[in-house]
């Protein structure tokens, strides 16, 4: 991911190994010793498959029958970091239902489970009990606005009357998200439970940063029994007969009393002296007088028309193949699920389960693939991260007046400091890409009333880069982590190992990246851009000269003929880091790569060592720290490849760009329901299988979903220009896998298209469908 904390700064060991220059197996010691913030992996996300939901900072890890935690794993109902509800297991006379089938709803709305009773013997001596598939079991679950709404139907398609004990078991560790991920805690905080009614058990937990969370079940109708882990039905059923059983799970957290609670109050052994803050207040008071049933359908119709108006007016696409369409309807989904509501507008959290949160490098990135289909996305990103941007030096946070947010935590962990991410600003490259992101917006939307609102943080975070970013004044923007605490590296790429020379031995910083050098270069010129419309006129001719001496300063310092591409980094002695990347192929993207040297860069990035048929690996093969199944060393990005294929086209290799958008379309067939992971490893494609998955990766991811966008974009050679008035198609192309596209309400200011692209042999066509406005379509070759 903008690759968070999977790989930060080593622990004391590690660190001391490496001063004392120690190496085994020609790499450093400290390779064998976990970083600090690894995600341990006994168990493999992809070995089971695992459902997603989330509405706000809310989200759930579900298996495929809607249970939590009924095997080891991330499993749970997390809330602002801390799981809230670690297990949640429906059985049937103490037996798990037959699975039929297990599918997100098209929009991501609700997990739709269809299941049926198994072969029950209520009594060992009795042969007459109940034959499986009588009973239909339709479970729906969605989460809204504080609460996971749980439907249990059944169904009896039986010819007598059945009697059948449903039972819930539940509990709630109060787990951050950092101890779930594998980081041990010496201490914790003091939790509690209490059956507070006939129909309602509540957990609490008041943490060592002395806020109070808690968790409400509420069941309905009324269960027969009820106790602090466990509620049973009786059910009945007719031939014929139907019935609906329901749970509903809220959550809070909020500041706990003056006075810190004694054990007394919140020890298991004493739960019935627990009282559960009001959850929304008058809201609560409103749902007791009403049906766990109409609560559930209330619910579920407001989240159905939430997520319509969410929705409203984007660019839609339908193309010739079935199987595309069905990637980019789940890609789409995936984007509005990640999307959360913040003051500034909604901001695309970036992956679940270990990223449900602000980041901003991937925020930024989301927002300018998914730019042309809802600019929305842009606008939130960029309030947000002006409203967020460093004002003083914090080391502890890595921040420095200026700087761009990189994430940000509301778990028990990064409140009390153990972890630094509350508001952690170790990121190198997220401030020029929220100036680049600033300049896009505008030339796509001409909402220079945001460009004013945000105006100041982007001449901070010019003023970073110049006077903060470049750390010895050579004219390059490095970095150099400030707290023990933070990433090593802080690049997209932050594995520990991420960045070394063509022996293996890891760069020393300050480092300067190949692709921050780009982003700088995108940001002056796009900068000076918008000085031009605000009438700053020597800003505007002060940073395009900038810009363009930064290119000649970057080809001359990271060029590297031998290996036939820009080197991956510059350590601190000025050493190129001459390692053949995926990096180079941002230098296309951002247009900070001399036109001589495009045809050599995209040979590299597609050569055999590069591309393994699905995708450009991150490191290619052959390099001393090559590793297929690594996290940056040789595995494969979706949205890393989208950047590439962006990259390429702009320097007019389609046919290149096309080569990835197949490799990446044929990725999506092996995957479930059609959604690109995070990553996956960079083993060679061979014939008859899929790609190998990466055993921790997220999904959904909001980079990796958006990468189809960029992919298609890149292909048909489109942009939006908003000051020609015009939607321009730069020699467009379409790959092997479609046959057509038309793209639906593509806007423009006030102007609305729908344009179809048919495509015969190499030649593409295109034609306007629709027109509502004067904005132009112009097509070049």
């Amino acid at each position: 991911m903008a690759a968070d904390n999977t790989a930060a700064a080593h622990d004391a060991k590690a660190r001391t190994a490496a001063s004392s220059g120690s190496v085994a197996h020609g790499f450093q010691d400290a390779d064998d010793v976990l970083p600090t913030y690894h995600i341990e992996a006994q168990t493999s996300l992809v070995e089971r498959p695992l459902r997603s939901l989330k509405f706000g900072e809310a989200f759930g890890v579900l298996d495929s029958y809607g249970d939590i935690g009924v095997q080891p794993g991330p499993e749970g109902l997390y809330f602002q970091d801390t799981r809230y509800l670690s297990r949640l297991e429906v059985t049937v006379e103490g037996q798990r239902p037959l699975m039929l089938s297990s599918v997100m709803q098209d929009d991501n709305g609700a997990l739709s489970v269809d299941m049926t009773t198994p072969d029950i013997r209520i009594d060992a001596h009795d042969e007459t009990s109940i034959p499986r598939e009588t009973i239909a079991i339709e479970r729906t679950k969605f989460l809204f606005r504080g609460a996971c709404y749980d439907r249990i139907g059944l169904r009896s398609f039986d010819s007598k009357h059945r009697r059948l004990r449903i039972a819930v078991t539940f509990d709630a560790d109060y787990r951050d998200l950092f101890e779930v991920r594998g980081t041990d805690r010496k201490e914790r905080g003091k939790r509690g439970v209490q059956v507070a009614s006939d129909r309602e058990v509540q957990f609490r937990y008041v943490g060592l940063d002395e806020i109070v969370r808690t968790t409400a079940l509420h069941f309905g109708p009324k269960p027969d029994s009820i106790e602090p882990g466990k509620v049973v039905f009786d059910v009945s059923l007719p031939p014929g007969g139907r019935t609906s059983l329901f749970i509903r799970v809220t959550f809070e957290a909020h500041r706990a009393f003056t006075k810190p609670p004694t054990d007394s109050m919140v020890g298991e052994d004493a739960a019935a002296k627990l009282t559960l803050a009001a959850n929304a207040g008058g809201a609560r008071r409103e749902l007791k007088d009403l049906g766990e049933g109409t609560i559930f359908a209330r619910a579920y119709r407001d989240s159905r028309r939430d997520l319509r108006a969410l929705t409203a007016g984007i660019t839609t696409i339908i193309s010739s193949n079935d199987q595309f369409n069905e990637g980019l309807c789940r890609a789409t989904a995936d984007l509005y699920m990640l999307a959360t509501r913040t003051p500034e507008g909604i901001y695309p959290f970036a992956g679940i389960p270990w990223y449900s949160t602000v980041f901003g490098r991937d925020g930024i990135i989301t927002a300018m693939m998914a730019l042309w289909i809802d600019p929305k996305f842009a606008r939130g990103v960029l309030r947000y991260l002006a409203s967020t941007q460093a004002k003083a030096i914090d080391p502890a946070a890595d921040a420095q007046p200026g700087k761009v947010l990189h994430e940000t935590r509301r778990g028990e962990m990064a409140m009390l400091g153990e972890v630094p991410f509350r508001h952690y600003y170790g990121t190198i490259d997220g401030t020029p890409l929220f100036v680049m992101l600033a300049w896009e917006y505008y030339a796509v939307t001409g909402d220079l009333e945001t460009v004013r609102a945000i105006w100041p943080a982007l001449e901070l975070a010019l003023e970073w880069m110049d006077r903060y970013g470049d750390r010895d004044g050579d004219g390059f923007v490095e970095y150099a982590r400030d707290t023990e605490k933070g990433l090593e590296n802080q690049g997209w790429k932050d594995s520990h190992d991420s960045i070394f020379h063509t022996d293996g031995q890891l760069a020393k910083g300050p480092i300067a990246l190949c692709e921050v050098q780009g982003y700088v270069y995108a940001a002056k010129n796009g900068m000076a851009k918008l000085a031009a419309q605000l009438g700053h006129d020597p800003m505007a001719e002060r940073l395009t000269q900038e810009a363009a001496a930064l290119r000649e300063k970057f080809d001359a310092a990271f060029w590297n003929e031998e290996i036939g591409t820009y080197a991956l980094a510059l350590d601190g002695a000025k050493k190129q880091c001459a390692v053949r990347s995926s990096n180079a192929g941002h230098a296309l993207f951002t247009g900070i790569a001399k036109p001589e040297r495009a045809a050599q860069v995209a040979e590299t990035l597609l050569c055999k060592d590069g591309f393994n048929g699905w995708g450009v690996r991150t490191i290619a093969k052959g390099e001393a720290r090559y590793n297929p199944m690594s996290y940056h060393n040789g595995s494969i990005w979706p949205h890393d490849n989208a950047l590439i294929a962006m990259g390429l086209a702009r320097y007019d290799r389609k046919h290149e760009a096309a080569r990835i958008f197949q490799g990446m379309f044929d990725t999506s067939l092996y995957q479930d329901q059609k959604r690109l992971p995070e990553l996956f490893c960079g083993f060679m494609r061979r014939k008859q299988r899929g790609p190998v998955s990466y055993p921790v990766a997220c999904s959904p991811q909001a980079w990796a979903a958006a990468a189809p966008f960029a992919f298609l974009a890149a292909c048909l050679g489109l942009e939006l220009d908003h000051e020609g008035n015009s939607v321009r198609l730069k020699n467009p192309i379409l790959p092997g896998f479609l046959d057509g596209v038309t793209l639906y309400n593509v806007k423009l200011g006030g102007s609305r298209l729908d344009i179809r692209f048919q495509r015969y042999d190499d030649d593409v066509t295109v034609s306007v469908q629709r027109r509502h406005g004067d904005v132009q379509v112009v097509v070049t070759k």
